[in-house]
């Protein structure tokens, strides 16, 4: 973890243009529905320009906590044969993936802030947060992290098999992006995507996190996503051990 902060301060010009490019997407995002609610009579589907504005502000931050390695981190580190020397050190590759990216969370947060602070100025967002649920989401988004972390590398241990992962990777994504509250609330969606959505981790990785801070939800609900959040991290841990048990017999390197 002290690598990761050392490193991205180190080259804290690139980090903050990559972290730019990481909040772009979100920041699209609000500007167009915030611009149909106020067109649709000031509000749409239930969200006024405020709330959608707090959800997307919201969004923002969860999707800088969201980075993790991702399956082409995979596929390059097993075609390259960079996996060998991994494999040599006590701890499992993953371990070391987890603190990395945990690390750099330190920087990107610290450089996201003026980020915050600017969109909450332009679209005046509407909050309304209790105690409880600031300590839920703090719990929430470290939730999120491990879940996508660990279908991601599950994903990424294909490459095992196949040289190439992209074309499945893009697949996950857009079964991301269409059950998981990353492109649009789930609540504005059809009732069968959000059906479906509840049987799928996506929504405990981005629409859960952010609705502990604008939801409204009950303390009973922030509690059972809390525990669902635990649920799908042990499936994922148990997914990722299963494939890793067999996808590392497949794995061979040439060494001088």
């Amino acid at each position: 973890m002290r690598t990761a902060v050392q490193q991205q301060f180190q080259y804290r010009a690139a980090t903050y243009m990559y972290l730019i490019g990481m909040v772009t997407e979100p920041v699209i995002y609000l500007v167009v529905w915030t611009t149909i609610a106020e067109d649709s009579g000031g509000s749409v589907g239930g969200l006024t320009p405020g709330e959608l504005a707090a959800y997307y502000i919201v969004w923002t931050f969860v999707r800088t906590m969201n980075i993790v390695f991702t399956p082409y981190g995979w596929e390059g580190r097993i075609r390259e044969g960079e996996l060998s020397g991994q494999l040599l050190r006590p701890l499992h590759p993953i371990h070391y993936d987890i603190a990395w990216f945990a690390g750099g969370k330190i920087p990107w947060v610290l450089f996201y802030l003026p980020i915050a602070v600017m969109l909450t100025l332009v679209f005046s967002p509407t909050f309304d947060v209790r105690p409880l649920e600031v300590v839920v989401f703090a719990v929430a988004i470290w939730g999120a992290y491990l879940i996508r972390t660990f279908n991601q590398s599950a994903l990424g241990l294909v490459t095992f098999w196949t040289t190439r992962v992209g074309a499945l990777f893009s697949l996950y994504i857009v079964l991301e992006l269409l059950f998981s509250g990353r492109l649009v609330p789930l609540t504005l969606m059809p009732d069968w995507v959000q059906t479906v959505a509840w049987f799928l981790p996506f929504q405990w990785t981005f629409y859960f996190p952010i609705q502990t801070l604008v939801g409204q939800y009950t303390n009973a609900e922030l509690l059972g996503g809390l525990a669902l959040q635990a649920f799908w991290t042990a499936v994922g841990i148990g997914l990722f051990s299963l494939v890793w048990r067999y996808a590392i017999r497949r794995y061979t390197a040439v060494g001088n």
